[in-house]
């Protein structure tokens, strides 16, 4: 599916068209997936555009290389300079979704990558709405198992990482649900290919642990503390199998998927088969935050214009 991206890009440094950011066929993250990336929203709100949580992606961006000695060599306001700039180059007007990447360039076949290996670095931005009905998913839990970090960082946003949550999208799909729910490797529940998973129960919310092998999301962290704020009990801890389909609600949170809510797991209903209360208000909050109508959260907002 092709995407309509934005007609410039940033290369390496520079703003070009998309037709002069190219890379040759040895490009090592072609062969072993060595490349980074973060997934980064901005949000219209007819007056400007706000990017949600820069500083947080932009430093999360580089810390996943880290883990592989995996350079990012551009500093921290550079690249955050470039994400802003990229919306302004293409004289973006509406709600999109910017994709940094990083990744080991013309290395031949060594899998011994150090600090020393070359790498190239592209922004582009193209427009985006839901990723999924808010009014409800159905999901499966899968036979595939999410990694621990025994084989390899689950805190890495590393392009090789993502063909577990390919190889269960598969499954998912194949079976007729709209999302996979992967548990990790003791049985419990971990998270879903590109989203973090909270359960409701007797008003309170759980989430997974990093330890179960979950991504410590941005968006995951932006709900923690909303929550909190509104004076609603969070809790991490292991989350057993069986305990899915008997919760009250359960939604999903990415920056992709933003609130997402599940109505119902491995064709069983959660709750009364809709979004649930918490849901809803957890949805309307967040709404209001990414499109600057809480001011006690504009910090986590950078205006581009």
């Amino acid at each position: 599916m092709g995407l309509p991206l934005s007609k410039y890009v940033w290369f390496d440094g520079k703003f070009v068209t998309l037709d002069k950011a190219n890379v040759p066929i040895t490009t090592h993250a072609i062969h072993y997936g060595t490349s980074v990336f973060e997934g980064i929203r901005a949000y219209w709100n007819e007056k400007n555009l706000f990017v949600f949580r820069l500083d947080e992606h932009v430093k999360r961006f580089r810390k996943s290389g880290q883990f592989y000695n995996i350079s990012l060599n551009f500093s921290d306001k550079i690249i955050s300079d470039a994400i802003i700039g990229i919306c302004k180059k293409n004289k973006i007007k509406k709600s999109c979704y910017i994709r940094p990447f990083y990744f080991v360039g013309d290395y031949g076949i060594n899998l011994h990558v150090t600090e020393k290996a070359p790498t190239n670095v592209a922004i582009f931005t193209f427009p985006f709405g839901d990723l999924f009905n808010k009014n409800g998913i159905t999901a499966g839990v899968v036979s595939w198992r999410k990694f621990s970090d025994m084989s390899t960082p689950p805190q890495a946003k590393m392009g090789g990482n993502y063909l577990n949550s390919i190889i269960a999208t598969q499954e998912a799909k194949r079976n007729g649900f709209d999302e996979a729910i992967l548990l990790d490797h003791n049985g419990n529940v971990s998270e879903a290919p590109g989203e973090n998973i909270f359960i409701v129960r007797e008003g309170q919310l759980i989430t997974p642990p990093l330890s179960s092998s979950a991504l410590n999301g941005i968006t995951r962290d932006a709900v923690i503390k909303i929550a909190r704020n509104l004076n609603i009990d969070v809790i991490e801890t292991e989350i057993a199998r069986s305990e899915l389909t008997i919760s009250d609600e359960i939604f999903l949170t990415g920056t992709a998927a933003e609130i997402t809510p599940i109505i119902s797991i491995d064709s069983k209903k959660i709750g009364d088969g809709k979004p649930g209360n918490i849901t809803k208000r957890m949805m309307g909050e967040y709404t209001g935050i990414v499109m600057n109508k809480n001011k006690d959260y504009s910090h986590w907002l950078t205006a581009v214009y």
